[in-house]
C-alpha cells in the first residue's frame, strides 16, 4: 500500500469482526508504534495490549460505553510516564512533549495496522482514572489513548475535512 493511499483511506472503525489479530501483525503494529518520533528521543510511552474480556470490559465502561472496546479482539492503551519527558524537559514536558509522543506513535500505530487489512478507532473520551485502575497503572503512569483493532465490519465514507485554503498561512496569520 503507499503511504498517501494509507493516510488518506484509514478511517475510524468502530465495528469489528470475531476474527484475531495475528501476534505478528501486532508485533509490527507496536514496532511501528515505536518508531515514532518522542521529544529528546526520551519515548514516554507505554503499550499495553489487552485481550481479556473482563478488562476490555473495564474499559468499555470508563469509556462512556462504547462497544468498540468489547468488540474488538484487542485494545491497546498508550500510555504515557511523563517524568521521563519532564527529566529533560522540565514541566513543558511533563504537559506536553509527552503527549504529543504518545500522539504520534498512535498515528503509526493506526497507519500500520490500515496497512495490515485491520481497522482502528482514537478513543480519548474515557475516565482516565477508571483505565489505570483497569489496567493496574503504576503511580505517574498516565492512559492517553486507546486503539481497539481488528478486522472491519464496517466501511465507514470519508468525512469532510476543511479545505487546506481555509486552514493553512504562509509566515503567518
Amino acid at each position: 500500500m503507499e503511504l498517501f493511499e494509507a493516510i488518506k483511506g484509514r478511517r475510524s472503525i468502530r465495528r469489528f469482526r470475531p476474527d484475531s489479530v495475528g501476534d505478528k501483525d501486532l508485533e509490527n503494529i507496536l514496532e511501528a508504534a515505536i518508531a515514532a518520533p518522542s521529544a529528546g528521543n526520551c519515548q514516554p510511552w507505554e503499550f499495553i495490549v489487552v485481550k481479556n474480556p473482563r478488562v476490555k470490559q473495564k474499559l468499555k465502561e470508563a469509556a462512556q460505553n462504547q462497544n468498540s472496546l468489547t468488540e474488538a479482539p484487542v485494545v491497546i492503551v498508550i500510555c504515557t510516564d511523563a517524568s521521563r519527558s519532564a527529566e529533560r524537559y522540565g514541566e513543558r514536558g511533563r504537559k506536553l512533549y509527552c503527549i504529543q509522543d504518545t500522539a504520534a506513535a498512535a498515528q503509526n500505530i493506526h497507519l500500520a495496522a490500515y496497512g495490515l487489512g485491520y481497522g482502528t478507532c482514537w478513543i480519548g473520551a474515557f475516565e482516565e482514572t477508571e483505565v489505570a485502575e483497569a489496567l493496574g497503572a503504576p503511580t505517574g503512569v498516565r492512559p492517553v489513548i486507546m486503539i481497539p483493532i481488528g478486522k472491519p465490519a464496517e466501511n465507514p465514507t470519508p468525512r469532510p475535512r476543511c479545505p487546506l485554503k481555509k486552514i493553512s498561512r504562509l509566515d503567518g496569520f
